[in-house]
């Protein structure tokens, strides 16, 4: 998605840029556009935002196991409790303590994929703000200095590090988004 973005900001771009330059040289002047270079991957490393965004999945990752491993201990022992009262219970109050046993872990089950569905939802919820703040910055700095293009830097074989604006944008991106506040998942 992010992607695709990127795509259309560096088509209309280049549309709309080098036309505007040429008429403002008159009309037979011919403009080499000016195409820049963004490390896309160093932004989703070193970013605020991305560090804030991947601290708090990960927190919530964290819970999410210790929770996980208290329910399955919690099962292990009603189990052992369950066996145990094979042998005293009539083979129908065992099979209707069996049935319950078996619903309450799939409940529990379903709830702990909930959670899990949950946190990567609310992290990619994040990243696209994330993402989309990033654009609105690439095109600004883009309209701003007359880029045409902007490109990934994984696009380029070789470039001039002069034409690489991954720590302006950094920049720009830490102030205007330091951090980002992903939802927690409910227990």
């Amino acid at each position: 998605m992010f992607l695709r973005y990127l795509a259309l900001l560096a088509v209309v771009l280049t549309l709309l840029l080098p036309a505007e330059n040429a008429r403002a040289q008159g009309a037979g002047a011919v403009v080499a556009p000016t195409i820049m270079v963004l490390d896309i991957n160093r932004l989703q490393r070193d970013a605020a935002a991305v560090k804030s965004v991947r601290d708090q999945i990960n927190k919530f990752k964290i819970d999410l196991q210790n929770d996980a491993q208290k329910q399955q201990e919690t099962f292990r022992t009603a189990q052992q409790e369950l066996v145990k009262k094979q042998t005293l219970l009539a083979p129908e109050a065992f099979a209707d303590e069996r049935r319950k046993f078996e619903q309450r872990f799939t409940d529990v089950q379903g709830a702990l994929q909930e959670r899990r569905r949950v946190i990567a939802e609310n992290e990619q919820n994040a990243m696209l703000e994330v993402q989309k703040v990033l654009t609105e910055i690439v095109a600004d700095m883009a309209t701003k200095n007359g880029y045409a293009m902007v490109i990934r830097r994984t696009q380029v074989v070789i470039a001039d590090n002069a034409l690489d604006i991954t720590d302006a944008v950094l920049a720009a991106l830490d102030k205007k988004l330091p951090t980002i506040a992903v939802a927690p998942p409910t227990k």
